[in-house]
């Protein structure tokens, strides 16, 4: 706690932008949380990581962090300076945040209590953030080091699914090494899993979201140029098949007795996209029916289902669990997403808002069990 005195509010370092290609969609969530935390009970310090990795002190301004006219906004807009950079002290003893520029004297900006990262992808959400906040002792909200880096990286997420027992879909991996010294072995070995499950295909980066770098391929003539669309993202790629069914998600938020499930919702079909990609999810605002129209047993099933990736994945806080109802009426998993969006469209508070918990409500819940939550084996 901060030294000023016992009764202060606790500060709340937002953390936002990154290095990711979720750069934009970061700073879009940013601008929601900001915009919902209580200032009578918390004092807020912004946080923007540049694109290049430089953490800056950043403006307070929640209506710079929206699209303006298609455009999405950026840390490096909304920072402070072009060179200053904040430092947090990699020691757990001191929890003081300090902010420097070339040929300035550095500057205290106080202690922190709790960070809210809402930085999606690479160096952020998948446990590098939270490794850096575990050495520093200081409380953060959302999953832990080892959950972060399982539901970003949809390979091993698959793989622990699949461990635990719980329906995934057929998918194959390339990693970097097979692509490099042998495209054309792993090349077949996309074909061979199209001729076991059909065309089309989806070749997805497996450690990115936010829908960026997956294609839809109907056939061979499009599988390259798929590969490098996703490679330019991560160089290791997941190869699903087309699962035929509706789009389900639940979301997942950790109480005092325990993880509970979200009504659920549905993302209906996108007549203007070929999926629900980047496009349909951030620029054309797609929407999603909440809650989803199902049977009270499918609404059941998929919320056990929900719990239990949470669990099986040690989440912590907050999981969007998405599926797939098929035909068949069975349900498969499709992915994790440990630090979901909280933009004004996104889906993650929206269902928690038709659950009973308001959009302030779930950013209260959320920073006062990371306050409560010790840092460090638990």
């Amino acid at each position: 706690m901060s030294s000023e005195t016992s009764h202060h509010k606790p500060r709340v370092a937002v953390v936002f932008g990154g290095r990711s290609s979720e750069h934009a969609i970061s700073v879009l969530t940013a601008g929601a949380v900001l915009r919902a935390i209580d200032r009578e009970k918390y004092d807020v310090l912004p946080i923007g990581i540049t694109t290049d990795g430089r953490w800056a002190l950043t403006a307070d301004d929640p209506e710079r962090m929206a699209i303006a006219d298609r455009q999405l906004p950026t840390v490096a807009a909304l920072a402070e300076s072009t060179e200053g950079a904040v430092v947090l002290p990699v020691d757990p003893t001191n929890r003081e945040v300090v902010y420097s520029e070339p040929g300035s004297v550095p500057k205290a900006l106080g202690e922190v209590d709790v960070v809210f990262p809402v930085l999606h992808g690479p160096y952020g959400e998948d446990g590098t953030l939270q490794g850096l906040l575990e050495l520093s002792g200081v409380p953060y909200v959302g999953s832990g080091v080892l959950a972060s880096a399982v539901g970003q990286d949809k390979d091993y997420m698959k793989r622990v699914f699949t461990s635990f027992g719980l329906p995934v879909g057929p998918y194959e991996v390339i990693r970097p090494r097979e692509w490099e010294t042998d495209p054309a072995a792993a090349r077949r070995k996309i074909v061979d899993f199209a001729a076991e499950h059909g065309w089309p295909l989806f070749v997805k980066p497996a450690r990115a979201g936010s829908s960026m770098g997956i294609t839809k391929v109907n056939d061979l003539g499009g599988l390259d140029e798929a590969i490098e669309e996703a490679r330019r993202h991560d160089p290791k790629i997941l190869v699903e098949s087309l699962l035929r069914g509706r789009e389900i998600e639940c979301g997942v938020l950790e109480f005092e007795d325990g993880p509970r499930a979200s009504v659920p919702a549905e993302i209906p079909p996108v007549t203007a996209h070929d999926f629900y990609d980047f496009e349909a999810k951030y620029i054309d605002s797609a929407a999603g029916i909440v809650p989803a129209p199902l049977t009270a047993e499918q609404t059941g099933k998929v919320q056990e289902l929900a719990v239990a990736a949470f669990d099986a994945a040690s989440c912590e806080g907050l999981v969007r669990a998405d599926f797939f109802l098929q035909d068949n009426g069975e349900f498969v998993i499709n992915e994790i997403n440990t630090l979901p969006g909280f933009t004004p469209i996104s889906m993650y508070p929206r269902m928690w808002q038709e659950s009973g918990v308001s959009y302030p409500e779930l950013i209260d819940r959320l920073l006062q069990a990371a306050l409560h939550r010790s840092t460090g084996l638990r």
